[in-house]
């Protein structure tokens, strides 16, 4: 599949500014038809959903709209994808929902491998539940989440399986549709953060197992909202606490306050775009042509982690903490130090080059405490989206490289 990476980065304005963007896992850069989506709803008449006049419709079609799209993206059912503002807020929503369902001696299963966002709100709730709460641990030598644990790890009392469907640490994407299937069998139901994964990954939710799975649009070209996607049937099973007039109906009623409709037009146009990141295969549907796009992406992201894996291995200093492949895929995302450098500082000079890099534990505090390294600050964080290109990594490489101890 032709992928054409100079066409690609012309839809990036920001990329104009000349810096070299291997932050992507802390937000991508916006592609322009999202922020032209952006902005004309904001210049157009849109008032709050009403069925009275036509700009009350507007809003209401607008809604619709980044439903559907978000449908096509994950291969859910429209009606199953709840909005919210954040993945962080829309866990703790559906935490806090699913907790009034369990009672004390229930138990669920965390993992060490995830962003606290995946991790916190079910310690939290489980806390005040009366829920036991086991951890699943992983492997320190490869990076991965081995799925045998789970088999000891759950059982008749378990509720909940929480898992990341890719680590924003290492980049291991764990095999979620094996763990799944564990806690499937005992009756519990697993909610995957599919934050990390998603824009690199053609996602099919049912594939996976996952009874919810949530997705940050800013992670994928698009504007600061999210989206948790489930059956409706159960979300119909969940009572969240919610204003009295507030609509009873799924999803309706897990979404607070009025929506920000210029951000999910700005859903709308940027799932549109990741449709179109390579040339029509001929494929009719929009889900068609995702499936397209992401089988280009996979390959060409998987072509420069692999050119960046090998060129760290070649620098003296460096360790290097890789993504697990045992599942039989990653995200394009390496972690490393510097010798006895702090991350923070490595970050900085890199920096000074315009080279964009994360430092720090980047929310993944199990980890990096399982690690050591968390109050050491942490590590240094490159992760690739399908903008970069083969010479920004030796850029990154080299910069490195005159960073290295000699």
């Amino acid at each position: 599949m032709s992928f054409d990476v100079d066409a690609i980065r012309s839809r990036y304005p920001a990329l104009t500014e000349g810096y070299i963007h291997f932050d992507n896992a802390g937000g991508s850069q916006v592609a322009t038809a999202v922020a032209d989506a952006v902005a004309a709803t904001l210049r157009a008449a849109v008032s709050n959903r009403s069925a009275a006049f036509e700009p009350g419709r507007r809003s209401g079609e607008i809604v619709a709209g980044a439903r559907h799209a978000l449908a096509d993206l994950l291969g859910a059912a429209p009606h199953g994808i709840v909005l919210g503002p954040s993945a962080t807020a829309l866990t703790y929503r559906t935490a806090r929902a699913l907790a009034d369902t369990w009672r004390a001696g229930d138990e669920i299963v965390v993992s060490r491998l995830d962003h606290d966002a995946n991790v916190r709100p079910w310690v939290q709730v489980a806390a005040r539940a009366g829920v036991t709460v086991r951890w699943a641990e992983f492997d320190r030598a490869t990076g991965g989440l081995p799925v045998a644990q789970y088999s000891q790890l759950v059982g008749e009392r378990t509720r909940l399986v929480a898992l990341t469907a890719g680590s924003n640490a290492n980049g291991t994407a764990p095999d979620v549709a094996a763990i799944s299937a564990i806690a499937h069998r005992v009756g519990a139901l697993t909610y995957v953060d599919g934050v990390h994964s998603t824009p690199h990954h053609h996602t099919d939710v049912a594939a996976l197992g996952a009874d919810f799975y949530v997705t940050s649009a800013y992670k994928w070209s698009g504007p600061h909202i999210a989206a948790v996607a489930a059956d409706p049937a159960v979300w119909e099973r969940l009572r969240p606490m919610k204003l009295a007039p507030s609509p009873e109906s799924v999803p309706d009623r897990f979404e607070l306050g009025t929506a920000s409709f210029e951000q999910l037009a700005g859903v709308t146009a940027a799932i549109e775009h990741l449709a179109t990141l390579v040339p029509s295969t001929g494929a009719a549907s929009r889900r068609g042509r995702l499936a397209a796009s992401f089988e280009a992406v996979q390959g060409y992201e998987d072509a420069l982690l692999t050119r960046l894996a090998d060129g760290l291995a070649t620098l003296p200093g460096i360790t290097i903490f890789a993504p697990d492949t045992s599942s039989g895929r990653r995200c394009p995302t390496i972690s490393f130090r510097l010798a006895d450098q702090s991350p923070a500082r490595t970050a900085a000079l890199l920096g000074e080059r315009r080279i964009c890099v994360s430092a720090g534990d980047y929310y993944a505090y199990e980890y990096f405490e399982t690690l050591g390294l968390r109050d050491g600050g942490g590590a240094v964080r490159a992760s690739i989206y399908h903008y970069n290109t083969e010479a920004e990594v030796d850029l990154l490489l080299s910069a490195l490289s005159d960073l290295c101890p000699r």
